[in-house]
């Protein structure tokens, strides 16, 4: 649940910068909440998405909360900072180190869509993407698309997450979240500096490619057994509406036959992670930009992975209390954008790289009305001590 304080502006600003000046304490800095806290919620998650062929999935558009902030791209004295040792976390699958390059960008197949629904009760999305961790079960996304920092009512509803997505297609299955970790000053304060989360999600469901239907009638054809599964009417009333049939059909009930996917990781891969770099690397980030620029130019649709590549400089935003992010240029614009991978040393050839960013909102920094730089926290040891307390988590099958 998230916590607020009723304080002063300038109260609230001496007591966050005064908790920022304390040693950091692992355990203190992570905030976790539930987001589908069992297999029966988690399956009536899935039949929000899946039923009427699809119809939230296909009908949502993309999240823009806080997105287009105004950045100052060139910070002269403090800004972001190491506070221990440069660490990383090889991606799955490149624990062992390997060579090779290439001239072409192999877009990851780690990354996809996270859907859920917002304060306005609408179906959205951001970017988010597969990380290594323990169970392989874990996705990397920007906080504001887990958290609702504009009702300020906890977490978003009906969190899920869908790698490879394409106007409907589900190829490797969705997958619902179970907790969302994040950095204690995020989930209280909603400190900038702080926007990534990590979420740890159960395995993977597939259901019939056609959706579930809308109408009895149309239930009753589809019907098959492959689809479907008989159970007695006490069974059948556990189930929401969302998720069983329009029935009962010819005096016998039915719920929908969902197929265990796998652990995501097994299926899709996860990226690394660094923590503690150097400002000034280069990155390439992957994301679904869409949206339209200041101008009103629609430069992206959203339907498509796309990617950018820069080196990294420091920013911030004091709009979102951000005094210590960092920047790259990029032309993404905010919608769909938001949590963007940003990755170094991405070895094409295989697809992997280390995550060293998630892209919290995006400015036109010199005035033409043309979006050309992306934000994301810096990643220190504060960022790794929220992962590894996602990372070693186990969440399961809801199948």
């Amino acid at each position: 649940m998230k916590r607020t304080l009723a304080l002063s502006g300038v109260a609230a600003g001496l007591l966050a910068s005064a908790l920022v000046a304390q040693p950091a304490s692992a355990a203190g800095d992570v905030a976790s909440d539930s987001l589908a806290k069992t297999s029966l919620a988690a399956k009536n998650v899935v039949a929000y998405w899946f039923a009427n062929r699809y119809a939230n999935l296909v009908g949502s558009t993309p999240y823009n909360a806080e997105t287009t902030i105004k950045v100052n791209k060139h910070v002269s004295t403090g800004g972001p900072s190491a506070d221990g040792k440069a660490g990383t976390v090889p991606a799955i699958g490149d624990e062992a180190k390997s060579g090779g390059s290439s001239k072409n960008v192999n877009l990851p197949r780690t990354t996809g869509k996270v859907f859920f629904r917002g304060g306005d009760g609408k179906p959205h999305w951001c970017t988010a993407t597969s990380l290594q961790s323990k169970y392989k079960n874990l996705v990397a996304t920007a906080g504001s698309c887990v958290y609702d920092t504009v009702t300020n009512k906890a977490t978003l509803d009906y969190w899920v997450f869908v790698p490879g997505y394409y106007q409907g297609k589900t190829p490797w299955g969705i997958y619902v979240g179970k907790t969302a970790y994040t950095h204690y000053d995020f989930d209280v304060y909603e400190d900038g500096d702080r926007n990534y989360a990590f979420v740890t999600v159960y395995n993977g469901l597939k259901a019939p490619a056609s959706g579930l239907p809308a109408k009895a009638g149309d239930f009753a054809k589809w019907m098959r057994s492959e689809n479907t599964k008989e159970v007695s009417k006490a069974e059948w009333e556990t189930y929401s509406k969302a998720i069983r049939s329009p029935g009962p059909i010819k005096g016998k009930y039915y719920v929908i036959r969902f197929t265990d996917a796998g652990r995501l990781g097994d299926n899709v891969g996860g990226q690394g992670l660094a923590y503690n770099q150097k400002v000034g690397q280069n990155i390439y980030v992957f994301g679904y930009p869409s949206g339209s620029h200041p101008d009103g130019n629609h430069a992206y649709t959203g339907h498509t992975l796309k990617w950018s590549y820069g080196k990294t400089f420091k920013a911030k935003a004091s709009a979102v209390k951000a005094e210590e992010l960092i920047g790259v240029k990029s032309s993404f614009t905010g919608q769909g954008s938001l949590g963007s991978a940003w990755l170094s040393q991405y070895k094409s050839t295989r697809r992997l790289g280390y995550l060293n960013g998630l892209t919290s909102g995006v400015s036109d920094t010199d005035g033409n009305k043309r979006i050309d730089t992306s934000v994301s926290a810096y990643f220190d040891g504060e960022t790794y001590g929220v992962y590894k307390a996602a990372a070693n988590v186990w969440s399961g099958s809801i199948a």
